[in-house]
């Protein structure tokens, strides 16, 4: 089981959407090799549904059995634990019986019967916190799950909040907040930068993705963080979705020693940071 003291740090990359098979491959074989450089705990994503698309005629992916196919492909070809998202409570048990992980998107994460369906699983979640959440509403979530589901193994993520229209800030608070939950809480790297349709010219979401390096690091530093969750591609410019956020392959080689460096010297101010509480 995942937990807030691993002596770990949790990588959660891939990229935002399963476009292809050669992509997953392209991509999980850059990870692998920069886990074995690195040493961290790995967890490969790709989607197989946009679910969550603004215009209709955006692109959404390769489906379910196609992605499933993927990834038991994939996994005869790299040691990878694989993480995807599930939109369905009936997606759950045939995502679970192939995949080591399942996530439960922002938009998501108050269908109170797809998080329980996916606690009891027997997999890890990784639930991504709505961008209309406060810190405070996702450590009730934590609590009704470990009620509910005592063998629950569950990761909280942070991925920003709305702010007005077009824009998504990060509390950097909300990360020790939400670790009051005793859950290990995950940084979103690229989706904190998402800049989401504001207006009718606009069908798709963009995002500032110069601004993640410096926001991931306050993430590391900040010391309550378990791991990051980054979206990777060769070339971001080309992604089928999310191309404004995602980072290519190089940003990811770079950027992933940054943080794994601020995580291993920052992840015991905790303790420290408890003598404020009195």
């Amino acid at each position: 089981m995942l937990t807030a003291r691993n002596d770990k740090p949790i990588i959660i990359a891939g990229p935002c959407m399963a476009e292809s098979y050669d992509l997953l491959v392209q991509v999980a074989q850059s990870l692998v090799e920069l886990q074995a450089r690195h040493g961290f705990t790995l967890i490969f994503k790709a989607s197989f549904d946009k679910a969550n698309r603004s215009s209709a005629s955006s692109a959404r992916g390769p489906g379910l059995e196609k992605f499933l196919q993927w990834v038991v492909d994939l996994k005869k070809n790299f040691p990878l634990q694989v993480i995807t998202d599930v939109h369905e409570t009936a997606q759950v048990e045939a995502v679970a019986a192939v995949c080591d992980a399942l996530q439960i998107p922002a938009f998501l994460c108050r269908q109170t019967d797809l998080v329980l369906k996916a606690a009891a699983s027997g997999r890890i979640v990784n639930i991504k916190k709505g961008q209309f959440m406060s810190p405070w509403a996702m450590q009730l979530l934590a609590a009704s799950i470990k009620a509910r589901v005592a063998t629950a193994n569950c990761l909280l993520t942070e991925r920003g909040t709305s702010f007005g229209y077009g824009r998504l800030l990060v509390d950097m608070s909300a990360l020790q907040i939400m670790a009051g939950s005793g859950l290990p809480i995950i940084y979103d790297v690229t989706h904190s930068v998402q800049c989401p349709p504001a207006d009718t010219h606009r069908a798709t979401s963009r995002g500032n993705r110069y601004l993640a390096p410096a926001l991931a690091r306050a993430a590391a530093a900040s010391g309550y963080t378990s791991g990051f969750f980054m979206e990777v591609h060769p070339d971001p410019t080309r992604a089928h979705s999310d191309a404004d956020l995602q980072l290519s392959l190089s940003q990811a080689t770079q950027l992933v020693p940054q943080l794994l460096q601020l995580w291993r010297t920052t992840r015991d101010m905790a303790a420290v940071d408890a003598a404020f509480s009195n």
